[in-house]
């Protein structure tokens, strides 16, 4: 992995974002998957990684 996170691919944050889904680390997850996303030049491919990996704060169910 390079030392630099300017180096970083969206397929390193993509790697990271599944670390942290299996972690159990939802939001972290999010995160690095936004990124990821932003380092796409597809908008289908970064629609894709966005549907992936939902902001877990907006995700949640509310039981009334």
């Amino acid at each position: 992995m390079p030392s630099d996170p300017a180096d970083l691919t969206a397929a390193d944050y993509l790697d990271g974002a599944r670390e942290m889904t299996a972690a159990d680390r939802p939001y972290l997850a999010h995160l690095l998957a936004e990124e990821a996303a932003r380092r796409t030049t597809d908008p289908a491919t970064a629609a894709g990684i966005r549907a992936s990996f939902p902001d877990p704060t907006t995700a949640q169910k509310r039981s009334d």
